[in-house]
Formats: structure tokens, C-alpha cells, sequence
């Protein structure tokens, strides 16, 4: 199931959030992409339709097999690019900002190969 940009974000924000606090609810998403709390409740009814995620009585969000699957992609995207566009220069916050724009855009094959490459400068960096 394809999951539109909007949808990415909210699957990066519930796993971010949960790593940070343990648990996340629709006001934590609210709070941390500064979003509506109709936003969220739209959204989330998305994400559950599409099979991404589950939400018990309380209100808390868990991830399906396939929506922690999608979620740890985004979020591993977004953390290479951050950490290649700072690694060349780019402001920190402006690294964070253009990571989350290119994550959604980037091919797979653009990806992978960006990252081997950034593990072989890794790794000649190391026998140095």
C-alpha cells in the first residue's frame, strides 16, 4: 500500500515520538508537527484504513508489521540525509528541514546508492 507524503510524516512522527516518550497519542502528534488535532484524526483514520497503524481504547497508537516496516524506512532516510547534508556544511536545521523534503522524493536506487557511498567514506575514514 502506497502512503502519500502527509501519511509518511505522521508514520515518522508516531515512531519518533514513541521513542522518545514510550507512547504516542494524536495530541503528541499535534503538539510535534504543530497540525490541527482534525488533521491528526483524519489522518490517523487514514493510516488505519491503509493498515498502518492500530489505536487501542485509550487512545494509544500502535504500528502494524507493515507500518513500523514503512516507519523505520522514513525515519532511516531521514537520519542519513541529515546527517550527509551536515556532514558537507548545511546548517543543522536546514539539514533537518531539506532531509525531510528529500526523504519523501528520493529514489531507492538513489538512496542505496547514497548510502554505500557514504559507508565507504565512513570506512576509508576509519583505516586513515
Amino acid at each position: 500500500m502506497a502512503v502519500h507524503k502527509s501519511g509518511e510524516d505522521y508514520l515518522e512522527a508516531i515512531l519518533m515520538i514513541q521513542k522518545e516518550k514510550g507512547s504516542c497519542r494524536s495530541i503528541d502528534i499535534v503538539h510535534h508537527l504543530g497540525v490541527s488535532k482534525p488533521s491528526v484524526s483524519v489522518a490517523m483514520g487514514i493510516l488505519r484504513e491503509d493498515g498502518m497503524i492500530t489505536t487501542n481504547e485509550d487512545g494509544f497508537m500502535s504500528f502494524t508489521e507493515s507500518g513500523y516496516k514503512l516507519a523505520t524506512e522514513i525515519y532511516a532516510r531521514h537520519v542519513l540525509l541529515t546527517d550527509f547534508l551536515t556532514s558537507i556544511g548545511v546548517d543543522p536545521e536546514t539539514a533537518k528541514d531539506d532531509a525531510c523534503k528529500i526523504e519523501h522524493d528520493i529514489s531507492r536506487e538513489t538512496f542505496a546508492c547514497l548510502q554505500k557511498h557514504i559507508d565507504q567514506m565512513k570506512a576509508a575514514g576509519d583505516n586513515a
